[in-house]
């Protein structure tokens, strides 16, 4: 019976010769070699991102233009976790050439993007002007849609007045039941197992001190006029998403030109709907071209 022959693979054990350098690995068109001259290129001082000088003391900083640089390649790459950012440096060959094999940790990571919201912002902006100078928008039609983004802010993080209040409600109820397990303690006999004084009298601190918590939520609430409250994303609402379920997300207007689909201008908001912001962002994009008319999906 005759067998047919596999493709095989080298020997593991063969000893062979790798190029002299990482450079040799990218290839002279590799989007990364776009980013590392372009984020070089630019005045980070300017842009106001944290550490763009050195300390005289103490243990320096990574430099924010090659943070910028792994933020910008998980962004092309939908890489968003900061951990597998951190997985990336150690395991990819592009990571490694354009961090010069740094290895920032995920913490590291996720600093540098809480830090420096409004600098990756002008970022933005600065590439945009850059993509008007190539002439990469047509400036003739434009679309405009908002699209829901789930926040890292989980949904028993997210609370309302009502949903403050139910909780409120229940806790109370259940500290009095506790009470009363207190007061018949004492009275009542039973094989069955019942919780001693100590457990209970714990249960009932945790309830106070979570009723506590849940108290300074509504305190929050109505100092900031606002109808809901996320503890771990701020900014996040819980909203309708697109498979009709219900999460704590962002609404992120964007607007995106016709010629080469590229985005024009995004503006995150609060609210669930899209009422009133097409023309919002309608303006905004007509005073991003200089005034000039467009036509707008």
């Amino acid at each position: 019976m005759a067998f047919l022959a596999y493709i095989q693979g080298e020997d593991r054990n063969q000893i062979i010769l790798f190029p002299e350098s990482i450079d040799e690995y990218i290839d002279e068109d590799n989007v990364v070699r776009v980013i590392d001259e372009y984020v070089d290129q630019l005045d980070v001082m300017t842009l106001g991102f944290k550490h763009n000088i050195s300390p005289s003391v103490g243990r320096p900083p990574y430099n924010p233009k090659d943070m910028l640089k792994l933020y910008i390649y998980g962004y092309l790459n939908r890489i968003r976790s900061s951990r597998r950012l951190e997985h990336e440096t150690i395991r990819n060959i592009e990571v490694m050439w354009l961090l010069k094999k740094m290895h920032p940790d995920f913490k590291t990571i996720a600093d540098f993007r809480k830090n420096n919201k409004k600098a990756l912002k002008s970022v933005f902006r600065e590439f945009n002007k850059l993509c008007d100078e190539w002439g990469l928008f047509g400036k003739e039609i434009v679309a405009i849609d908002g699209s829901k983004f789930r926040a890292s802010n989980s949904k028993k993080n997210n609370f309302s007045n009502k949903k403050l209040d139910k909780h409120i409600e229940y806790i109370d109820k259940k500290i009095s039941n506790y009470m009363t397990d207190l007061e018949e303690h004492d009275r009542l006999e039973n094989n069955d197992r019942k919780l001693t004084t100590e457990e209970v009298k714990k249960r009932i601190d945790d309830l106070r001190n979570r009723k506590e918590l849940y108290e300074g939520y509504k305190e929050e609430l109505s100092k900031s006029e606002e109808n809901e409250l996320s503890i771990t994303d701020p900014d996040a609402r819980m909203m309708s998403s697109n498979n009709n379920g219900m999460d704590v997300n962002y609404n992120v207007q964007t607007t995106v030109d016709d010629k080469h689909k590229l985005i024009v201008d995004f503006k995150v908001i609060s609210k669930a709907n899209d009422l009133g912001e097409l023309g919002n962002m309608a303006l905004r994009t007509k005073k991003l071209f200089g005034g000039k008319k467009q036509k707008v999906l």
